[in-house]
């Protein structure tokens, strides 16, 4: 299950993070100020809900679901979406859907290290983040 992405994950670098959010649509000035954040994530299992929950000094976001489930969400850059979590292939596979587009998360734990793959059409941003102690 979800298991292994349980714990508390600080980022380390990213990639393409730009080119990301502004595919997304986001304007100039919170894309600047995303760039340089450095968000941590907290990832926690409760029975059958996961809880996100991502915190940075510029914005928090949590989200809690059912693996496999469609549930609502709000993003960090404030669109709203129709979002389902699944596991496969021992990764946790986020997909967000709206306005006729669909963008995926996808997070893969290998040892201490989680790696984020964000892709939008042809826009593919990896962000690394660590395990903290």
């Amino acid at each position: 299950m979800a298991d292994a992405f349980v714990g508390t994950w600080n980022l380390k670098s990213s990639e393409k993070f730009d080119e990301y959010m502004k595919e997304l649509g986001v304007g100039f000035a919170t894309r600047k100020i995303g760039g340089v954040t450095k968000p941590t994530t907290i990832i926690s299992v409760d029975g059958d809900t996961v809880t996100v929950k991502t915190q940075s000094t510029i914005k928090n976001t949590e989200i809690n679901f059912k693996l496999g489930e469609e549930f609502d969400e709000t993003t960090a850059d404030d669109r709203k979406v129709k979002s389902m979590v699944t596991v496969e292939n021992g990764k946790l596979v986020h997909i967000q859907k709206w306005d006729g587009k669909e963008t995926s998360l996808v997070r893969e734990v290998s040892g201490n290290n989680l790696t984020l793959t964000l892709t939008l059409g042809d826009v593919v941003c990896t962000r690394h983040y660590e395990k903290a102690e």
